[in-house]
């Protein structure tokens, strides 16, 4: 049981952290920057940002009546850091970098970890692929984005497939074929593999492709239509055809992006709805006056913020390492506006204007963001209320004696003691909880044809480590979930219990004799439970026990193809790691290396003759 503090002994306890700041203020020199506050162990507590650094910190200081948030943080205050800065605009970007990194518990939080995805289209090639494309941009081209998921992306590509007919195979691929893939077989590719399209007129594709993603369709479609009908008029019905379904496929991808009646050439409309001390903030992207999908983000917060500081916040995070459009539309005010736009168009080297959104079509959009924000909070509460009466289910079932916020799973994965991996992933109040997934390679010998030694071995690693709190360890959860029967169950309780984890629990699920799901038994404290076939709980415990499944066959799906690629490659003298990066980049898979002739190993950068024979004497000897 968690015991809180009247408001009257928090605030006394917070003159700790006062006094932390009182010894530090009269070295702290008249700067812009950033100040952390830590606990006694070190953890950052709070990352805050300042035009002059001791104003702000005396403002702690002489201040009686602070919201309580702010009185917790100061009763756990034991150090203070300073970083200074040139100006104010550094000190934004370095606060939001320090909060994305450490996370701190007294933050505003953006939970962001993914790169949205872009369209790439190179120009350097003889035969220019459109793909989608992740990360830094290193590669000379065109990229178009960002898109709000990978399946915007998709659609998108798989439209421009339609009406230009770009390859999007791998190079690889693209230099091997001998015959036209099924892309060309249902209109989605022009065949340059095999020369079904001559350079100059593939070409001019592309830059139809470049212009149309760039918003030049209505351009596009007069040409396509002034092509249509010199075939018709010389009397190529069939070139005709596919240029009238290339116009079809182009009406299509035009009312389905939703052409913006507020004329939006590139902007982010940016809307936050909060209730019940939650919050949904909704991205909608616009680029070239095309709606390219939305994005919906839910920052941890103090349940008593207001809107617009979550707001605040989350632009100066979201933006710290993302390319930023010429426009912001915001909900509402937020207070660091001025601030904001400034850092950030000096970030991008262009003018960035930040608005908010009062009337006219801009209302429009963002009342229809602000709606998506709403939805999809009202979806997220459900979630996490549904959530928590299944885990109250799950308590009850097995009389436990402690509340359930968090479960852990647990699973191996090997084929006949080969490439043993043992996995494990978590589930929260609002769904599995990706960053706490963890995959353990086996590392003690005669543990990897033993599933009860993997299962020990597994635990011990994972739970010594939050014992000792060394770096990057995970919090205890409330409940393990062992995938195996009585064994198993046995193994962890015995593990735990000798790392002095006797309150704990641990339940075990085992799947019937006949292996098939539903007749599935639990192990706890020396019982065996079942429950019916429509029981609710029984699919969520079968649902999270399937995620740790497949998250442990992946995880050694990709150690043995990884050990494939090395027993081939790295057994051959004078093969370092750049020429088996060429070779594999080339060839595409170790196997296909194996079976490649000389001449074509010979023609792989990097590869002289010399080794190029080593390399082929090597799998033909």
């Amino acid at each position: 049981m968690v015991y809180k503090l009247p408001k009257k002994e928090v605030m006394i306890s917070s003159e700790i952290g006062k006094e932390v700041i009182k010894k530090e203020l009269a070295l702290i020199p008249k700067l812009p920057g950033v100040y952390r506050m830590l606990n006694d162990k070190g953890d950052i507590l709070y990352v805050g940002k300042a035009k002059n650094l001791p104003n702000r910190l005396k403002s702690y200081i002489a201040e009686k009546n602070h919201i309580i948030r702010t009185e917790r943080m100061l009763s756990q205050t034991r150090r203070l850091e300073i970083t200074t800065t040139s100006n104010e605009s550094e000190a934004l970007l370095l606060e939001a970098n320090l909060i994305k990194k450490h996370k701190p518990k007294f933050n505003i939080l953006l939970r962001d970890d993914k790169s949205f995805p872009f369209i790439f289209i190179g120009n350097k090639d003889k035969w220019p692929q459109i793909k989608r494309h992740r990360g830094k941009k290193t590669k000379e081209g065109f990229y178009f984005g960002p898109f709000a998921s990978a399946g915007s992306a998709n659609w998108t590509i798989k439209m421009i497939q339609k009406i230009f007919h770009l390859r999007v195979c791998d190079d690889t691929v693209f230099k091997n074929r001998e015959r036209p893939c099924i892309l060309y077989q249902i209109k989605r590719c022009s065949g340059p593999c095999v020369g079904y399209i001559e350079k100059n007129e593939y070409k001019k594709t592309v830059e139809d492709a470049i212009e149309f993603v760039s918003g030049k369709s209505r351009k596009i479609q007069k040409n396509l239509s002034d092509q249509m009908e010199k075939a018709s008029d010389n009397l190529d019905f069939e070139k005709a055809v596919i240029l009238r379904d290339r116009i079809k496929s182009l009406n299509i991808i035009q009312s389905s992006q939703r052409i913006n009646e507020a004329n939006l050439i590139e902007a982010d409309v940016i809307a936050g709805y909060k209730e019940s001390g939650k919050t949904c903030i909704q991205v909608f992207f616009y680029r070239s006056k095309q709606n390219w999908g939305n994005q919906a983000f839910f920052p941890k917060h103090d349940p008593d913020e207001k809107l617009s500081d979550i707001l605040n916040s989350f632009v100066s995070q979201f933006y710290e390492n993302k390319s930023v459009p010429s426009s912001i539309i915001l909900s509402e005010e937020i207070k660091e506006k001025v601030l904001i736009e400034k850092t950030l168009s000096q970030k991008e080297e262009k003018q960035i204007d930040i608005s908010i959104a009062k009337k006219g079509s801009k209302l429009k959009v963002i009342n229809q963001a602000i709606k998506n924000a709403k939805d999809s909070l009202t979806r997220k509460l459900y979630e996490s209320q549904n959530n928590r009466e299944l885990f109250d289910s799950v308590a009850n079932k097995f009389n436990l004696e402690t509340n359930i916020s968090l479960i852990e799973v647990y699973d191996n994965s090997h084929i006949q003691g080969t490439n043993s991996v043992g996995a494990l992933i978590a589930y929260g109040d609002e769904g599995f909880i990706k960053k706490r997934y963890r995959k353990f390679n086996i590392k003690i010998q005669k543990n990897e044809q033993d599933d009860y030694g993997m299962m020990r071995e597994v635990l011990n690693r994972r739970f010594k480590r939050a014992i000792q709190e060394k770096d990057n360890y995970l919090t205890f959860p409330d409940l393990v979930l062992i995938d195996g029967g009585k064994g198993q169950y046995s193994v962890a309780r015995e593990t735990l219990n000798e790392l002095g984890l006797h309150d704990l629990p641990i339940v075990a699920i085992a799947k019937g004799r006949q292996r098939n799901s539903g007749n599935e038994t639990f192990f706890h404290n020396g019982k065996e439970f079942n429950f019916t076939k429509n029981d609710p709980t029984l699919f969520f415990l079968q649902r999270i026990r399937d995620e740790s499944h497949r998250f442990a066959i992946s995880a050694h799906r990709a150690k043995r193809k990884k050990g494939i690629n090395k027993s081939l490659l790295d057994q051959i003298e004078g093969i370092g790691s750049i020429r088996k990066r060429a070779l594999l980049n080339h060839f595409g898979s170790a196997r296909a290396v194996e079976s490649a002739s000389l001449d074509e190993i010979k023609s792989v950068d990097g590869v002289e003759e010399k080794v190029a024979k080593k390399i082929y004497n090597f799998f033909h000897e």
